[in-house]
């Protein structure tokens, strides 16, 4: 029986008070007092010019493919190593999608392969932070600038986490987070757009709200409303709000649990990786840390499949993360070439991934460690 799980939602204990508020002030349709508390929350901190409270990021990222402006013809750069919704929102505008292979010392998009995959036909390419670590955002964007290309920033694990001093979703024409249970900031589903370019302000809002300008008549700005472009129903209700504000009055605290976590992970581990055995997370310099996960990268398939069942035997639950997306059998049927990305597939086969979450303690750590340390010692 499982005594550690892989994740457990954190829950403050204000998340059925306010939720609670939101149903008795007769509002619960998207767009009320705590929407618009969490969307100021976002610009104030982060600096984002408009941030849009969406179902899931997923719906985020759909709201991003659509406000590009892409279409059939049109092609999207997407690193392989990645959750499909990177690529299932711009497949969904009718967009090829041209894989990018990760970094051989981390998983994320490597910028100095990216020139490469630019042609005529790219319009956007889509960093994603992966574990809340940053991209090298000044190489991609010097080279969306070189080519005219839109860069969406794929922040689905990035809240609370820095590139050079900047917030990650602040650097993008437009990002995308998630609130999915996983996350370090939660609401069950929930995902946000974040807009840096003006430019799509007022049509973010119109796709946002079902392709009309309902919210300009909210706020007095017109006399009446109508449709006026496409959309869909993107915004949440205000009980995920609600929960989310809970949440987000305690950010400060759960990121500095999570890096207390992080922390002990990675010093507990660190004589393994000196040893050859392990390969642990690689902070770059210009990148800050928002403890989202804690992984380490294996030495094959068969080892890490070896190691995922020695804890679950000892009660511990581990997973492995993304399969390649250009290895998938929606690419395969799709596309004809596939394209040879060799450290995609390295951390779709080696990478695994530990417990982590608000409550898990450190003694649980240590009893995970000394588990790993003795598969590696046998």
């Amino acid at each position: 029986m499982l005594k550690i799980p892989f994740n457990k939602p954190y829950l403050t204990g204000k998340e059925a008070h306010y939720m609670y508020q939101a149903v008795s002030a007769g509002k619960l349709s998207g767009n009320g007092t705590y929407t618009k508390l969490c969307q100021s929350f976002f610009e104030e901190k982060y600096g984002f010019k408009k941030a849009l409270l969406t179902t899931s990021c997923t719906d985020a990222l759909e709201m991003c493919a659509i406000l590009c402006g892409v279409g059939p013809g049109d092609e999207v750069i997407v690193p392989s190593y990645t959750f499909v919704s990177s690529a299932l929102a711009f497949v969904r505008q009718g967009c090829k999608i041209v894989f990018a292979d990760s970094m051989a010392k981390n998983p994320n998009i490597d910028a100095e392969k990216l020139e490469a995959l630019v042609t005529p036909k790219t319009k956007v390419i889509v960093p994603v932070h992966y574990a809340g670590v940053a991209c090298d955002m000044d190489a991609i964007m010097e080279i969306a600038e070189k080519y005219g290309l839109l860069v969406v920033e794929d922040a689905a694990q990035a809240v609370d986490s820095y590139y050079k001093g900047r917030p990650l979703g602040s650097i993008g024409h437009l990002a995308a987070f998630s609130f999915h249970e996983t996350k370090n900031i939660i609401a069950g589903e929930g995902g946000l757009l974040a807009i840096n370019d003006e430019r799509f302000i007022r049509r973010a809002e119109i796709i946002w709200e079902k392709g009309t300008n309902r919210s300009e008549f909210f706020r007095g700005e017109v006399n009446k409303y109508g449709w006026v472009d496409t959309g869909s129903s993107f915004l949440p209700s205000e009980v995920i709000s609600a929960f989310l504000w809970a949440q987000l009055e305690e950010i400060e605290s759960i990121q500095e649990k999570r890096k207390s976590l992080w922390n002990l992970y990675y010093s507990g581990l660190s004589v393994l990786q000196d040893k050859g055995l392990v390969r642990l997370p690689q902070i770059p310099g210009f990148a800050t840390n928002n403890a989202h996960m804690f992984y380490m990268v294996c030495r094959s398939l068969e080892e890490r499949t070896a190691l995922i069942a020695y804890l679950k035997e000892r009660g511990v639950l581990s997973v492995f993360h993304y399969q390649s997306l250009h290895k998938s059998e929606f690419y395969k049927k799709n596309y004809t070439q596939i394209p040879d990305l060799p450290f995609a597939d390295l951390y779709s086969d080696q990478l695994v991934r530990l417990p982590m979450y608000y409550e898990l303690g450190a003694d649980q750590v240590e009893t995970i460690l000394s588990f790993i340390r003795d598969f590696y010692a046998e």
